[in-house]
C-alpha cells in the first residue's frame, strides 16, 4: 500500500482545510483564558494607578503631619540691598538694618615684565605674601606700617617664567590668593586676589628675595569688612553673608543703603507654606477621588465597566479614608477649638471630594496658625488628623495592606491563567495529532478504495466484452 505524503492527496478530499478548521475550532477553547488574562492583567494596571494617588495623597498628608510647618518664619526685606532667610531658632520681630559697607577681597599686582613665557628667575627665589589689613579707627585709612597677620611663602625654581609663577601659586592650597597675568600695555604683570572676603584674609604686600619684580603699592587694594547696624548696634563681619547678627537669620548682603535710609526687616509666621500644604492635600485627596471614579465607573449605554468595578478592596480603602475625615481629632467642645474638616474651610461634597474655602483657610493662617496645628499635625503625641490618616494610609499601603494584597492576588491569578493556557495548547496540539493520524488513515483508506474501485470497473468492463459477439 503506498504511503500517503500529505492529507489530501489520497482521496482527493481537502483533508488539510478540514484540519485547520477543526484547530481553530480546538484553540478557540483558549479565548476565555485569554480574557481572563486581559481582566486581571487590566486590573493589576488599575491598582497601580490606585496605588500611585494613594501614594501622593499620602505625601501631601505627611506635609500637614510636620509640626514644623505651622512654627515656621519667613524674612521680608522691604528693599533690594539684601535678602535674607531664616532657620528653626528665628523669633518674629522688626528689624532696621543699615548696611553701610560691602566686604570686599583684597588685591594687589606686581610690576611690569617684559615677558610672560620666557625665564624671568635667572635664579631659586622665594615670593612672600602678606595678609590682615589694619585700618586707623580715627580715619578709616590702611595702616600700612601694621604687622601682617600671617605670611606665605612660595618657592621659585631657576628659569621659571611667570606663567610659571602663577601656576604655582594657584595650584598652592595654602597661599590663600588667586593668580592671573594682566597685560597693561607696556609689559605683563602678575595679578593677585585674595581668595576670601574681609580684612583678616586680605593680601597686604607682596615681596621677592631677588628683584625680579616687586609690589606696586598702587595697585593695592586692601579687602574690608562687612560694616552694618541692626536697630542701632554696629556689627562687622568678614563676608557678605552675616550670620547671628538676628537669631536664626541670615542676611545676604547686595549692596549698601543710603545715609541715614535703614530698610526693614520682619520676621514673621510663613503662612504661604501652610496655605499651600492645605491646599495641596485637597487637591491630592480629590485626585484620588477622580482616579478611583474612574476605575469603578460604569456607563449603561455602552455596558462597558471600569476594571475596578464592584471590587471590595476599594470600598474598604474609600470606607477607611471617609471615616477618619469625618471623625476629625478628639477635643473639647469650645467655639474656638478646631475639631472638624469644616471648622478649618473644608467640606465633604456630595460626590465624596473635598471642597476649600480659601477665606476661611486665609483666616486661619493670619489669625490661629497654633490651631490649624494642633488640628492636623496634633498638640502632643496622639497626633492630629493628618497623623490619623498618615496611619491609615500606611497600612493600606504597606507590604501587607490591601492595595499589596489585591495586586498580589491578581500577580497570582494571571499565573495560574498561564499555567492553564500552556497545559490547555499543549492538549489541544495532542487532540490535532490525533485528528492528523485518524485523517491520515481515512485518507489512506480511501486511496485504498479508489484503486480497488478503478480494479473492479476495469474487470468488469474486461467481462463485458468477452460476453459481447463480434461482428464479422
Amino acid at each position: 500500500m503506498s504511503t500517503i505524503t500529505a492529507l489530501g492527496v489520497g482521496s482527493g478530499l481537502d483533508l488539510s482545510g478540514l484540519l485547520d478548521q477543526l484547530r481553530d475550532a480546538e484553540r478557540g477553547k483558549l479565548e476565555p483564558i485569554k480574557r481572563q488574562q486581559e481582566q486581571q492583567q487590566a486590573k493589576i494596571s488599575a491598582f497601580g494607578q490606585l496605588q500611585s494617588s494613594l501614594t501622593r495623597f499620602q505625601d501631601s498628608v505627611a506635609k500637614l503631619n510636620d509640626a514644623s510647618l505651622y512654627q515656621s518664619l519667613s524674612a521680608n526685606v522691604r528693599g533690594d540691598a539684601f535678602t535674607a532667610t531664616t532657620s528653626k531658632t528665628a523669633q518674629p520681630g522688626s528689624y532696621s538694618v543699615e548696611v553701610s559697607q560691602l566686604a570686599t577681597a583684597g588685591t594687589l599686582a606686581t610690576t611690569a615684565a617684559t615677558t610672560r613665557d620666557e625665564p624671568l628667575f635667572t635664579q631659586a627665589d622665594t615670593l612672600t605674601l602678606s595678609f590682615g589689613a589694619r585700618y586707623d579707627a580715627d580715619t578709616g585709612e590702611l595702616d600700612t606700617q601694621a604687622e601682617p597677620l600671617r605670611s606665605v611663602n612660595i618657592a621659585i625654581e631657576e628659569n621659571w617664567t611667570l606663567e610659571d609663577l602663577r601656576d604655582a601659586i594657584n595650584a598652592d592650597d595654602e597661599a590663600g590668593v588667586t593668580a592671573s597675568i594682566v597685560h597693561d600695555g607696556n609689559g605683563y604683570r602678575l595679578a593677585l586676589a585674595s581668595k576670601e572676603t574681609g580684612a583678616d584674609a586680605s593680601l597686604v604686600g607682596l615681596t621677592f628675595e631677588s628683584a625680579a619684580l616687586e609690589s606696586d603699592a598702587d595697585t593695592l587694594r586692601a579687602g574690608r569688612d562687612t560694616s552694618i547696624s541692626v536697630n542701632g548696634i554696629a556689627i562687622t563681619c568678614a563676608t557678605n553673608q552675616v550670620e547671628g547678627a538676628i537669631q536664626g537669620v541670615t542676611l545676604n548682603l547686595e549692596e549698601a543703603t543710603e545715609a541715614g535710609q535703614p530698610i526693614i526687616l520682619r520676621v514673621e509666621q510663613d503662612t504661604l507654606k501652610a496655605r499651600e500644604a492645605v491646599q495641596g492635600f485637597v487637591k491630592a485627596f480629590n485626585d484620588m477621588k477622580e482616579t478611583i471614579g474612574k476605575l469603578t465607573a460604569f456607563n449603561a449605554d455602552t455596558g462597558r465597566a471600569g476594571e475596578l468595578n464592584g471590587d471590595s478592596a476599594v470600598r474598604t480603602i474609600e470606607s477607611r479614608l471617609r471615616g477618619v475625615l469625618a471623625g476629625g481629632v478628639p477635643g473639647g467642645a469650645g467655639e474656638g477649638e478646631l475639631r472638624t474638616l469644616n471648622r478649618v474651610g473644608i467640606t465633604l461634597q456630595r460626590d465624596g471630594t473635598l471642597k476649600l474655602d480659601d477665606g476661611k483657610l486665609n483666616e486661619l493662617t493670619s489669625g490661629n496658625m497654633s490651631g490649624l496645628g494642633e488640628f492636623f499635625a496634633g498638640a502632643d503625641s496622639k497626633g492630629g488628623l493628618a497623623g490619623s490618616l498618615n496611619t491609615t494610609l500606611g497600612q493600606l499601603l504597606d507590604g501587607n495592606g490591601i492595595v499589596k494584597r489585591s495586586i498580589s492576588g491578581a500577580e497570582t491569578r494571571m499565573k495560574s491563567l498561564g499555567e492553564r493556557f500552556e497545559r490547555m495548547e499543549v492538549s489541544i496540539e495532542r487532540t490535532i495529532d490525533r485528528y492528523r493520524v485518524q485523517f491520515g488513515q481515512l485518507d489512506s483508506m480511501i486511496a485504498q478504495m479508489n484503486q480497488t474501485s478503478a480494479y473492479l470497473t476495469q474487470q468488469f468492463d474486461m467481462l463485458a466484452d468477452l460476453g459481447t459477439p463480434k461482428k464479422r
